[in-house]
Parts: C-alpha cells; sequence; structure tokens
C-alpha cells in the first residue's frame, strides 16, 4: 500500500465545511509548512514544555490548549520560557493553539528559527481534536479503488461489481429513475475507516456524478436528475455481484447461505445475480436493500422460513406418531 503524503499546507489547504472546518491559519514558521504529518494522532506537550522529553510523541500533531498556554505565560513571568522552547530540538510537524490563542513573542521567534509552523484556531480544544483526527482519520485510512458502480438504495449503500458490459451502469441509471442515488460510477475509491467501516465515494470528483451509457455516451447526472439523485460518498454495506446467467452454475435458491466478500480487511456480504433477458434487476437489488435493512434489524427472512418449515415437519411427525396410521384411517 503506497505511504500518504500529507504535508501541513496540504492541512491548511482543505476544503472543510460546517462541521468539518477546523478553521486553521498560520502565524509563523511558514517556512515549515512543507512538513509532512506521518502519524495520524495528537499530541499535547506538556510534561515536554516542562522538560520532561522522555517519550515525547514529536512525530504527532502538538496541540497547545489553555492550560498548555497558562503554562507559557507562567514560564515567561518566570523567565524560564527557554525551556519550553527547548521542544523546537525535535522536528515537530507543526503546533496548533486553539481558543484563538497566540503563544508569547519569543516562542513564536523560537518555532521561527526552527522553521516549525505555528497554527492557530478559533475552536475549542476538545471541539478541534474531534473534528481534526476525523479529518486525519479519513486521509490516512488505507484506500483501493474497485472497478463497479456505488448507489444508494433505501438508505443502504450498494456497490455493483461484474464483468464489463454485464449492465451495472444500465442498473444504476434505472435505479436512480426509482428516486434513489448514485454515488459514483465506473471507479469506486473505497476507503477502511476505523478498521470496520467502508467508505465509497467517487476516484474523481470532475466526473464522479457521470455515467457512461453504451449507444448513449457521457450523461450527466447532476443534471438530468437534479442533485436530489447524487450524494458525494456513502458507506458500502452490500455487494451485488452482476454475472451472465449460468445453466451449469447452482444459485442460492433460499438465502440461509451468507456470502461474503473481503475489501480491506472487512467482510462485507455478498450477493450473486444472474443477469438474464426477462429478469428486472432494479427491483431485485431494491428488494436486495429492503432485506438487508431487515437483517440490520434483527430479522433474517430465510433464517424464519427455515424455522417455520421445520416446526411444521415436527408438528405434522408428532400428529402422525400419536395417532398411527390405523387412526387416520
Amino acid at each position: 500500500m503506497d505511504t500518504v503524503r500529507f504535508s501541513v499546507l496540504d492541512l491548511l489547504n482543505l476544503d472543510l465545511r460546517e462541521h468539518n472546518a477546523l478553521n486553521l491559519r498560520c502565524i509563523g514558521g511558514r517556512k515549515g509548512l512543507g512538513r509532512q504529518i506521518s502519524v495520524p494522532d495528537l499530541n499535547r506537550p506538556g510534561l515536554a514544555l516542562s522538560g520532561f522529553f522522555d517519550a515525547f510523541a514529536f512525530q504527532r500533531i502538538q496541540v497547545f490548549g489553555r492550560g498548555e498556554y497558562a503554562y507559557l505565560e507562567k514560564l515567561e513571568r518566570e523567565g524560564s520560557l527557554g525551556v519550553a522552547k527547548r521542544v523546537f530540538e525535535f522536528e515537530m510537524p507543526c503546533c496548533i493553539f486553539t481558543h484563538s490563542l497566540a503563544p508569547q513573542a519569543e516562542f513564536l521567534a523560537s518555532a521561527e528559527a526552527a522553521n516549525c509552523p505555528i497554527l492557530q484556531t478559533d475552536l475549542s480544544s476538545s471541539e478541534f481534536v474531534g473534528r481534526i483526527l476525523r479529518v486525519l482519520s479519513d486521509i490516512f485510512a488505507p484506500k483501493t479503488s474497485i472497478h463497479g458502480v456505488l448507489v444508494e438504495v433505501f438508505g443502504i449503500g450498494i456497490l455493483l461489481s461484474g464483468d464489463s458490459g454485464v449492465g451495472k451502469s444500465e442498473t444504476a441509471l434505472e435505479l436512480i429513475e426509482r428516486g434513489h442515488r448514485l454515488v459514483a460510477d465506473d471507479v469506486v475509491e473505497i476507503r477502511c475507516v476505523n478498521g470496520n467501516y467502508l467508505m465509497g465515494q467517487g476516484a474523481n470528483k470532475i466526473v464522479g456524478h457521470h455515467m457512461e451509457i453504451r449507444g448513449l455516451g457521457i450523461i450527466n447526472v447532476t443534471h438530468l436528475f437534479g442533485v436530489g439523485a447524487i450524494r458525494d460518498k456513502k458507506q458500502i454495506q452490500l455487494v451485488c455481484n452482476l454475472e451472465e446467467w449460468d445453466a451449469d452454475k447452482v444459485y442460492d435458491r433460499i438465502g440461509t447461505d451468507e456470502k461474503t466478500v473481503d475489501i480491506l480487511g472487512v467482510m462485507v456480504p455478498q450477493l450473486d445475480i444472474p443477469v438474464k433477458p426477462g429478469r428486472n434487476i432494479p427491483i431485485i437489488i431494491e428488494t436486495a436493500a429492503m432485506n438487508e435493512r431487515l437483517k440490520k434489524m434483527g430479522y433474517h427472512s430465510a433464517k424464519e422460513f427455515n424455522r417455520n418449515i421445520l416446526r411444521w415437519l415436527e408438528s405434522e411427525n408428532a400428529r402422525a406418531v400419536y395417532f398411527g396410521q390405523d387412526d387416520i384411517l
């Protein structure tokens, strides 16, 4: 897997809005904005500011809240700020001050000399930490690209896979016509967030909500069906593999055998759906989405059917044993 290259400048240039916005600005050490962020975690450098550097996690982003800032002010009043300035002997990615706090001039000068970026945000420490950890988790998450179509059907993220020309895009187009939403067509970029959460989106934002329909060409789903027919990303909860009908293959007709596929270490339910003339694939996928929602609510239709059959057989056998063949006649 490729190593993620992400710098402090990249962090500043992120286009984040509303509840994801970090509200960062650089107030010092601009020459170091090219420093790489290699660890998707944070550190509160309280012990390091006091001169204790054992196990100092300098590879992480350093967050200075009101507590760290108050300690720096205390050191400045006592004339011992030099102890805290020793943190710049380590090549930290950057230092971020929350609550719109600005470091002391002497501290800032040391950062400039060490080319260590000093950033500032108006968010509180707790709010900022929560937001940036979500951002870093997404950026450093393992990722892969899969050929297919990702759609949202009744709230379930469904990845349509299969050989080229089997009808994935046409199926997705019919689902969009039925009121469902397109996430990505042709190439789906998948990230594994927190080790158990697959998030899919288009590999290219510019062409993400366009579709290629053979015989028709490229269409813009947003312009044809409106913004309600698309979404930027969606959790992948079900994989529907479309394949040409094979008369020699035994397909699951009851649904008790739950098949899964491994994507980035996460096991995702998979359905093999045979395609042939006369089969309404979009309505089968709609039904699969509703059935998946039922499973998440704790109701498994196939297993319930199997239990009812077993109860019926047991009751029939019990009656036959009790009455006996002569009594029945």
